[in-house]
């Protein structure tokens, strides 16, 4: 019986798809649905569309076996997973954003200690004014989800001469770089940091991680750089810390997001913001193409998936 696989990329583009399944390529952008919902085995979740594009088949989808999602975080999958039978599998698209969510992390890091948007409004002025500004280089960097994005993100750090790299995931860890604490020892470890990175995928866990006492541990001055989702800081408490100037962000997610105009975010002094696009550059497309290539081959094979991050109903 021939499965329909709906991919947010034209079949016809993407080289080495295995023969089998019948390709139907719907991107989000348009109502009408490629074919039957109920015929389709696998979903490759619509990148870059908002949560109501995305879930809008999922109850139709009768016989799904797999969803894929082109993105590192499933949080918008899995707050809707009472759409969807039990036995389906779950897959995030680890290896595709990691390059290019790192390239953020550190261009947000450098622009805002740097003063680079200080420096664009001047230019917009003709105005040439020096100063004095932090670098970089021998600070003491703490990555808040140590992943693959906050590994790579390491990767990338350490071409700056950074003093120190302070790793925390969920559960502590030794790697070859070092040990990666739990977040239970956040407390202790945020006065220490010139620059929080966060990189972590947005959990029951994580949802609120940077509260009002998470920010007042952090050191006056220091910058809190966020990759990761919007909800895990409360932008109410970094309002507050942002508006006493004791602290400065690099967001390119927000809660809400979009955000709106208006919000006080906009202009809340020490804040650089960009509209969620970490993972959306030119490193994407390969990336994703060679991801569905391998993981539609072992579906088509019935070897274990890649990248699962829960099934259905277990």
């Amino acid at each position: 019986m021939t499965q329909d696989v709906w991919l947010p990329l034209p079949p016809e583009e993407i080289k080495g798809l295995p023969e089998g399944p019948n390709y139907l390529f719907w991107d989000g952008g348009r109502q009408e649905f490629p074919g039957d919902p109920a015929d389709c085995a696998v979903y490759v979740v619509p990148y870059m569309r908002r949560e109501p594009v995305k879930i809008r088949p999922l109850r139709a989808m009768t016989g799904l076996r797999v969803i894929q999602t082109l993105t590192a975080g499933v949080d918008d999958i899995t707050a809707n997973l009472g759409l969807v039978a039990p036995g389906v599998r779950l897959c995030n698209a680890r290896g595709v954003h990691e390059t290019s969510t790192a390239e953020l992390a550190l261009t947000l890091t450098l622009a805002s200690l740097r003063g680079i948007p200080g420096f664009v409004r001047a230019q917009d002025e003709e105005h040439w004014q020096g100063v004095f500004r932090p670098a970089l280089a021998d600070r003491t960097v703490l990555i808040v989800g140590y992943g693959a994005i906050g590994s790579a993100i390491e990767d990338r750090l350490a071409a700056f001469e950074v003093e120190r790299v302070i790793r925390v995931a969920r559960s502590g860890r030794t790697t070859a770089r070092g040990a990666v604490h739990p977040f239970t020892e956040l407390p202790a470890l945020l006065p220490e940091a010139d620059v929080v990175i966060l990189s972590t995928p947005l959990t029951d866990e994580t949802r609120g991680l940077v509260d009002a006492g998470f920010l007042a541990r952090m050191k006056d001055g220091a910058l809190l750089v966020n990759v990761a989702r919007g909800p895990v800081v409360d932008t109410g408490a970094l309002l507050g810390e942002l508006a006493g100037g004791r602290l400065t962000a690099a967001l390119d997610v927000t809660d809400p997001e979009p955000l709106p105009p208006g919000h006080p975010l906009w202009r809340a002094p020490g804040v650089l913001i960009t509209p969620h696009v970490g993972g959306p550059s030119s490193a994407f497309r390969p990336r994703a193409e060679r991801l569905l290539v391998d993981q539609l081959t072992r579906f088509v094979n019935h070897e274990p998936l890649r990248d699962v991050v829960l099934t259905t109903g277990a």
